[in-house]
């Protein structure tokens, strides 16, 4: 590890004439339509401005004018930094897969790779002495939400990690002595977020080797520049916008002064910042223009630069697809079947040899929920007039049969509202339809060549009825539904509405995804109700056939199969006992993970269905596959193989073959009479325009939020204002990365957790590198790479491979590291392959090491971490406490919890339970119920004493295991939570302080409990949907920018890792000794920090 960092001898920059207040600014942006530059730096002597266009690097002069792109690569670069001398730059790429770093001259050579490693590497300053530093996540983050803060040479050579502490944005001051970085984990585009969480600056001071906060806002303080030996320039949300700030520090690195803006905008502020070595010239990002700032009295300029108007990439792709179908519909007669592509309507035959498409729909907006009216004939939902609304597709082509061969038809939208309409169904008859109108009514309407008519409303209420299906003639619809406590149950209602829905499933876990057999006998559907996995179960829907024995049914289907096909071709009356229907339920499956989709066959004898998917209580790699099944569970088999994920299943309008989508998009079919599953190829054949799809992206987004969000309100943000402020911004995205910090500047103003929107690829043209990761952590060395650490359970902590703290390893396949001089570069490739490493060890004797390095070690090294907690617990109590971290709110931890409380706590006097660091889930109330069982009784066996009147002594046993679904903690407990305890682990933080089950210790939770989903978007990107927000039982706050507050607040030091220190587990530990022992508490105070002397 770099063990040194020299104070550099540089000249002082002093700035003169700075006056004593901010500089009032305008608000207005120019309508101009110019580019929309990214990541402005200024130049060491203020002259010239570097910043990322397209996707590049370009330099432009700082009074503006024509600019010189010095990057030309598919790949996304930007973040641009310079050395001191203005001769050369650093930036950020993904040219391969992840985010590297990469240096150039200023004048534009070809790129130097500085980085070489799997994980995401972002520059972040160039040291005086020409080192880049940059924030990665390698070996030393375990389980923290901020980064490592490493520095490479700018010739290129082996990074190593600078500090002690985690934190983002670093930048060391010109004189080399102290470096600046924000900690906190709060998202910059979030600026109205005030919590635990903020980014606040701290300052490490590398003579003194301690580290002290030098910002106390409690909102977001970062991205700081440096202005002078003493002098720093930062972003502040304190003014309630984002602004420019200066902060005076005194010689040892505090500050000297109360932090004085630069600029004074109240509304969209400054959102990067850059300045020139005297401080003199800053520049930054507002909008979507850059702006230069004289900060001795100037306005903030726009810089005027000019590109060239050409653009960098093809703007109009055209794509071949055979694959990524997102839906699919069948034909009345099953030649030919209508799918969905990136939004588009294509039809193709049912031949599996034709692969040919025909493009139904050509334009920017997005088409779905595709139904067959006839052979010539479709509906479809679309969002072309600004919502979905339904619309029918009728071929016009007088020499075309069917649609696949028409080449002329017409398209006319057929419902008008202001709500979305979506999710179409056609009754078997195909003259009525139902859709979803808004969010909860379901309304059922007559389909004719004149559009739609004689609608009615079947259901009206919050909640959307889902997988809605006609029973086989018509005459009854099933749907599933949730109430108010999020139970779904299946439901039965008259096809006409006239009636009450009839609850099939009545249980208080989710049912849904009901199915009718086509004989008319049975209601399919998806239950939970056996444990946390769902199986397939169904109804009978007469009492008659609910009571007929196993013999009965034999001798009926002896009889059924001598039926003429022309009475199996008939439509079958359903006949519904609905009283107690809920009485005639019966269970198909029982297989490991989750069973969905089910399908029955035209008998309603054979229940198609997936397995093998992942269940909430799955820990194993899912396999999907597609399976049949008896009704009565017997003659189980699998159909499909390897993982094929089948999706969308239907069963054709002819009852004899399966037609779904499997993994990838691809659509695929089973004849029910055959054994293979048989793909279904196709070619579509398509143009994309990346600006309009840009511009569909923002608009079904935004579109999301305003229909689905939990608050209608918005959390007193106008939304409809957002959009047109927003939407320019959008239009001049060069980008899909622009237009990514686009939406998610526009979604941090409502100021909500569970936000963001992440686009379906931002991988460079290469793909993802793959670094083998030996598990270690290495210092450069003139020969090698020296082993600092060795993480357990590593591939370097193996019997056959290991390798030990002071070794230096000199080649990699045959490969000197010290020629490579990066000996990541040497390692990218080598996951799960054999590798050859020639080794130094200690006693100076040389040998080979054959290894298999993998690409994953997070779990190795938060059980690392979670190991050195268990050990400082059982130092600071003396063996008398127990510990468990629980790594996040879901099954996996849920069940090492109750194992833990066997192994690591079963003979302890009391119990830490650690939630900090957690990211959340579902699981606070199985943890409260194991937490909050109380005792009622206590057995004595025979032969565990010889006198059965000494049963009192047995007072502290009770077969919890044999009695209860989970295990039970009836002992002392105390509980750790801080500023990353997020959504569902501050639930359980509230909850342990609600119920007062003992001392809650560390720093107040995030602040951010909504339940979450999300929306996927034309293209594959994805915008996060929080729908249901969460409140106090006790005192009515939301959570939602209400955090936990501890008992007894406690901070730990940045580099308290580094000092083998916890003092928030130390003061845990003391509470939870008090109140066993009924003694003073000792150990550091609610406000000690636990800081001190520390390393670097």
């Amino acid at each position: 590890m770099y063990r040194h960092i020299v104070a550099i001898a540089a000249a002082v920059f002093l700035l003169s004439g700075t006056s004593g207040f901010a500089h009032a600014q305008s608000n207005e942006q120019s309508d101009d339509a110019g580019p929309f530059l990214r990541h402005p730096a200024v130049s060491p002597d203020g002259n010239t401005i570097a910043f990322s266009y397209q996707g590049d690097i370009w330099t432009v002069p700082a009074s503006g004018g024509r600019a010189f792109r010095l990057t030309v690569h598919e790949a996304y670069e930007g973040q641009p930094q310079w050395n001191d001398a203005g001769t050369h730059l650093a930036f950020t790429s993904n040219r391969h897969g992840n985010a590297d770093v990469f240096a150039m001259t200023a004048e534009g050579n070809t790129p130097v790779r500085l980085t070489y490693h799997s994980t995401n590497d972002r520059v972040t300053d160039i040291t005086a002495d020409n080192r880049v530093l940059f924030n990665t996540e390698r070996t030393y983050v375990q389980v923290e939400r901020e980064s490592e803060v490493y520095h490479v040479p700018m010739d290129g050579g082996m990074p190593d990690r600078l500090l002690n502490a985690l934190g983002d944005g670093a930048t060391q001051s010109p004189d080399g002595r102290f470096i600046v970085m924000e900690r906190g984990s709060n998202r910059t585009t979030r600026s109205d977020y005030r919590g635990p969480a903020n980014r606040d600056l701290w300052i490490y001071d590398t003579q003194e080797e301690s580290y002290q906060q030098i910002t106390q806002y409690n909102g977001n303080d970062y991205a700081a520049v440096w202005a002078g030996p003493r002098e720093l320039y930062f972003i502040s949300d304190r003014s309630g916008t984002r602004n420019a700030y200066r902060l005076q520090l005194a010689d040892d690195g505090s500050a000297s002064s109360e932090p004085e803006a630069l600029t004074n905008y109240d509304r969209d502020g400054v959102r990067t910042l850059s300045a020139s070595a005297d401080g003199s010239l800053i520049s930054f990002e507002r909008m979507t223009n850059a702006y230069t700032l004289d900060v001795d009295g100037g306005e903030p300029q726009i810089l005027n630069v000019t590109v060239p108007r050409d653009a960098r990439n093809v703007p109009v792709d055209r794509m071949t697809m055979s694959d990524e179908a997102r839906e699919f519909a069948v034909s009345p007669d099953e030649s030919q079947i209508a799918y969905v592509v990136r939004g588009e309507i294509f039809v193709t035959e049912t031949d599996t040899e034709e692969p040919e498409s025909n493009r139904l729909t050509r334009h920017a907006y997005r088409d779905r929920d595709v139904v067959w009216v006839n052979e010539k004939t479709l509906l479809f939902t679309s969002d072309r007039e600004g919502q979905y609304d339904v619309f029918r597709l009728t071929s016009t082509d007088p020499e075309a049969e069917s649609l696949f061969e028409s080449l002329q038809h017409s398209v006319e939208r057929i419902t008008s509202s202001d709500v979305d309409e979506r999710h179409l169904v056609l009754s078997p008859d195909r003259d009525r339809v139902l859709f979803l109108r808004g969010q909860g009514t379901l309304v059922s309407a007559s389909v004719s060549d004149d559009g739609l008519s004689d609608e009615n409303v079947l259901i009206e209420g919050w909640a959307e009825p889902r997988d809605v299906t006609f029973s086989p003639d018509g005459q009854w619809i099933a749907y599933s539904q949730s109430d108010l406590d999020f139970n779904e149950d299946v439901f039965i209602l008259p096809a006409d509405g006239d009636g009450t829905p009839v609850n099939v499933s009545q249980h208080p876990r989710s049912d849904g995804n009901p199915v009718w057999s086509p004989d008319g006998s049975k209601l399919g559907f998806v239950s939970e109700r056996s444990g946390n996995d769902a199986d397939i179960w169904f109804a009978w829907l007469t009492e008659e056939d609910f009571e007929r024995t196993k013999r009965d049914w034999e001798e009926l289907q002896e009889e059924t199969e001598d039926e003429t096909k022309e009475d199996d071709e008939q439509t079958v009356p359903v006949d519904i006992d609905l009283e107690d229907i809920h009485e005639r339920l019966v269970r198909v499956t029982s297989m490991p993970g989750n069973e969905d989709s089910p399908v029955i066959d035209k008998e309603g004898q054979t229940f198609y269905f997936v397995a093998g998917e992942r269940g909430r209580t799955t820990t194993y790699d899912p396999s999907p596959d597609l399976y049949k099944i008896k009704w009565d569970s017997s003659e189980r088999s699998q159909i499909s193989q390897g993982g094929i994920s089948p999706s969308d299943i239907v069963l054709g309008p002819e009852a004899s073959t399966l037609y779904f989508r499997q993994r990838g998009g691809r659509l695929a079919q089973f004849a029910t009479t055959g054994s293979d599953v048989e793909s279904l190829p196709f070619t579509a054949h398509m143009t994309v325009d990346r600006s309009e799809e840009r511009m569909q992206i923002f608009e079904e987004a935004w579109r999301s939020i305003a229909n689905g969000f939990y608050d209608p309100d918005h959390h007193g943000v106008d939304w409809d204002a957002l959009k047109d402020k927003y939407r320019p911004w959008a239009q001049r995205a060069s980008t899909i990365q622009d237009l990514q910090e686009v939406m998610n500047l526009m979604l941090g103003e409502v100021n909500a957790s569970h936000m963001g929107f992440y686009p379906a690829s931002l991988f460079g043209s290469n793909g993802g590198a793959e670094t083998g990761l030996l598990g270690v952590e290495l210092d450069p060395t003139d020969d090698g790479a020296r082993i600092v650490r060795v993480v357990p359970n590593s591939p370097a902590d193996r019997s056959l491979s290991r390798l030990y703290e002071g070794d230096v390893i000199l080649s990699v396949n045959g490969s000197s590291v010290a020629d490579a001089r990066n000996i990541y570069a040497l390692l990218d490739g080598t996951v799960d392959q054999r590798t050859l490493l020639r080794v130094r060890g200690q006693d100076g004797d040389t040998r080979t090491v054959r290894i298999r390095p993998t690409d994953d070690l997070d779990d190795q090294l938060y059980r690392e971490w979670v190991e050195d907690r268990r050990e400082l617990t059982e130092e600071y109590s003396g063996g008398r406490l127990g510990y468990i971290h629980i790594e996040g709110m879901n099954w996996e931890s849920f069940e090492r919890f109750e194992r833990e409380l066997v192994a690591s706590a079963g003979d302890k006097e009391g119990l830490l339970v650690d939630v900090r660091f957690n990211g959340g889930g579902w699981t606070t109330d199985y943890l409260m119920t194991v937490l909050t069982t109380r005792r009622h009784a206590y057995t004595v066996p025979r032969g565990a004493t010889s006198d059965i009147d000494n049963h009192e002594q047995f007072r502290s046993h009770y077969p919890f295991g044999e009695r209860l679904p989970y295990a039970a903690w009836t002992k002392p407990v105390a509980a750790l939570c801080n500023q990353n305890s997020y959504s569902n682990a501050e639930i359980f933080s509230h909850a342990f302080k609600q119920f007062d089950l003992g001392p809650l210790v560390g720093t107040p939770t995030f602040g951010a409990v909504i339940s979450t989903g999300g929306v996927g978007l034309i293209d594959g990107s994805f915008v996060r949907l929080p729908f249901r927000g969460w409140w106090v039982y006790e005192t009515d706050a939301n959570m939602e920018g209400t955090p936990a507050t501890p008992d007894i607040t406690v901070e730990n030091a940045p580099d308290h890792r580094a000092q083998g220190t916890d003092a928030q587990l130390r003061r845990t530990v003391d509470e939870l000794l008090q109140q066993l022992d009924g003694q003073q508490a000792t150990g550091p105070s609610s406000s000690d920090d636990g800081s001190g002397p520390s390393g670097r």
